[in-house]
């Protein structure tokens, strides 16, 4: 083993190490860290890590492989040697180099094979007794002093002992690692598991995708998350696309998410380091080219936005638990082999635990393979044309797809005769639609969008085209059969009306009356999903507004029940307050007549009745104050009380 390989082996163990040791402060600190990261956690716990091995290895190797001087006395004998032997070597050279002086300013030392020799410039002879290495070829001539071979032999003898003592050295450390080979494959394949999940959910977070509910087809009840196991919110967050067997509500392909977020990342960077540059130059005195200089920033400014404008356009993919094979349809360019990889891709993707670029609720099936047949399979090296290439990849296809398989065919039936070609290709559909779970398929023949009225399982989607601007949109119309536009393109373009009168009348007017039925339905299906999309914003809105009601009405009833609340409390204070000082006066007033006068028999009843009327009337007065702060109602249960009383 080599030095650089034996400190990739102590970085691992160092890695794993402080992975362990991280986790296990984690824990201390919180236990439900172990729970949490199930079953991540576990592995990362039952690392068996080599410590004495990663001792041992720092011990005798730097951090660049390198053996040290300290592994051995033997290494460090020999290196001290070599060092003494070159520098005698360098001085006797130095020497030499002097004494002739007539050619000393066109010789320098140079190292052949690891032996010092002496070399000159401009092939010219050297005047010294030695060997001649080589000479002439417009390099100079190399001359290896007598007196120097000695010293070179034993360089060489020195050096072999050096690489020798490091040979022992290594060789030391290879069998250590030997020893505990096994469990050193068992945590670097766990550190590799780690890494690429890892490397799944940067990913997944950087991109921003959804997390996919996966379908079991064995047990069509159950659906899981394709980031931990059964989940009751992700089962109710399912339950409104039970229908559809494929849900991917605005999916993205992510090469092409990937492609505009470098391209807008780069030309966020070139204005950036523009503005930088001319605010440099701004500094300087004498700035030339200003105007130039402003409208390359211009430029630059104008060009992000443009990234920014043109993102990828996302597709909507509903494929209903019936639909055994659909169909897309539509013109060159639009979009419908980056369909088939984006969904290609999504399964893919949901399979192998990472989030899918979509919207939420995103449903797909748990797919025992994906097969695609995309693009050109023509092959010179094995005599097959674009048709046979397409057969070969389709007839691999169908021997090794099964029920649960998801199947992507490119231009099925292309690159023959069209009659044939689409004969071939109904056929071939057919087929897969009771072979395999999914397929879907691109094509360019009529006959292949009649399917759908003849057969079971099988569903229609095209392309949208804008022939205003005479480009695609790169938009599905579901349950649409695409249309030809080569003669509306070809009239808008200019071409000469006859070509395109006798075109049409070539084309048929059968056909044409299909066509003119098609866009009608396709307008239908714009105007529907136009009128689709402004029930959905008013739907929002009224929810938004009837859940601001519902707020609004809370906090009322809240309001009303604090007011009420504070409205006893305050009559209750005051009906104590003047039971309280009633009862007060009386006791004064009894204290009173005790005191100083004697009751009267006949009078007295009368007199302490007055009496009670000047107080009540006097508590009255000071009731009559408070009614400001008091309700209405509050008074005449005071008084009713004070009655009572």
């Amino acid at each position: 083993m080599s030095g650089h390989e034996a400190i990739a082996v102590a970085s691992l163990l160092q890695f794993a190490d402080a992975l362990q040791l991280n986790l296990r402060a984690a824990i201390k600190e919180d236990a439900d860290w172990h729970r949490r990261f199930m079953p991540l956690s576990e592995v990362i716990m039952e690392l068996i890590i080599n410590r004495p091995l990663i001792r041992s290895i720092q011990q005798v190797l730097d951090e660049d492989g390198s053996v040290k001087d300290s592994a051995s006395p033997l290494l460090k004998r020999s290196r001290e040697q070599v060092q003494i032997l070159e520098k005698r070597l360098h001085e006797m050279m130095d020497k030499l180099m002097r004494n002739d002086r007539n050619e000393s300013s066109s010789l320098e030392v140079s190292n052949v094979n690891g032996r010092w020799c002496i070399k000159s410039g401009m092939d010219k002879l050297i005047n010294l007794n030695g060997l001649l290495i080589s000479s002439g070829s417009g390099n100079g001539n190399v001359m290896e002093p007598l007196a120097a071979v000695p010293l070179n032999d034993e360089l060489q003898r020195a050096r072999g002992l050096v690489a020798k003592a490091e040979e022992d050295v290594l060789l030391m450390l290879t069998k250590k690692m030997q020893m505990d080979l096994d469990e050193t494959e068992i945590l670097l394949n766990s550190i590799i598991q780690l890494d690429m999940i890892n490397a799944r959910a940067t990913y997944s977070l950087s991109y921003g995708g959804t997390c996919p509910d996966l379908l079991l087809l064995e047990e069509k009840s159950r659906i899981l998350d394709a980031g931990t196991s059964l989940s009751e919110h992700k089962i109710s967050k399912s339950s409104n696309s039970m229908e559809w067997t494929l849900f991917l509500p605005k999916a993205y392909h992510p090469l092409l998410v990937q492609q505009h977020r470098l391209n807008l990342r780069k030309a966020q960077k070139d204005l950036s380091s523009a503005a930088a540059e001319i605010g440099r130059r701004k500094m300087q005195a004498g700035m030339s080219n200003k105007g130039e200089s402003e409208i390359d920033l211009v430029t630059l400014k104008e060009r992000v936005a443009a990234f920014e404008q043109a993102k990828p356009v996302a597709v909507d993919f509903f494929i209903s638990s019936e639909t055994k094979v659909l169909v897309i349809t539509g013109p060159n360019t639009g979009g419908k082999t980056v369909c088939l990889k984006t969904i290609g891709l999504a399964a893919l993707m949901a399979k192998s635990g990472l989030y899918i670029l979509s919207a939420e609720s995103v449903r797909i099936p748990w797919f025992d393979s994906v097969f695609a047949d995309i693009g050109d399979e023509q092959s010179l090296s094995q005599s097959l044309s674009t048709f046979s290439g397409h057969l070969k990849q389709i007839s691999d296809i169908q021997s090794k797809s099964t029920k649960q398989s998801l199947v992507l065919l490119d231009e099925v039936g292309a690159g023959t005769n069209p009659l044939e070609g689409a004969a071939l290709g109904m056929s071939l559909l057919e087929s897969f639609a009771n072979g395999a779970l999914l397929t879907i398929a691109t094509t360019h023949h009529g006959e292949l969008k009649t399917l759908k009225y003849s057969t079971a399982g099988f569903e229609n989607a095209c392309m949208e085209f804008d022939e205003v601007n005479l480009k695609p949109t790169y938009k599905i119309l579901w349950g649409i059969p695409g249309r030809s536009n080569a003669i509306s393109i070809a009239e808008r373009l200019g071409l000469p009306g006859t070509i395109v009168n006798d075109a049409r009348e070539l084309y048929g007017s059968a056909s044409a009356e299909i066509n003119e039925l098609i866009t009608d339905m396709e307008k239908y299906k714009q105007d529907f999903r136009e009128l689709h999309r402004d029930s959905q914003s008013y739907l929002m809105l009224a929810r938004d507004l009837h859940r601001k009601l519902l707020a609004a009405r809370r906090r009322i009833e809240e309001q009303r029940i604090t007011q009420k609340n504070k409205m006893f409390r305050e009559i209750s204070e005051a009906a104590a307050a003047a039971r309280s000082m009633l009862h007060k006066r009386v006791r004064k007033f009894r204290a009173s007549q005790v005191q100083h006068q004697p009751i009267r028999v006949g009078t007295s009843a009368k007199s302490l009745a007055a009496e009670l009327q000047q107080i009540l009337d006097k508590d009255s007065k000071d009731l009559v104050q408070r009614k400001s702060t008091i309700p209405s109602k509050a008074l005449k249960q005071s008084s009713s009380g004070k009655q009572r009383f």
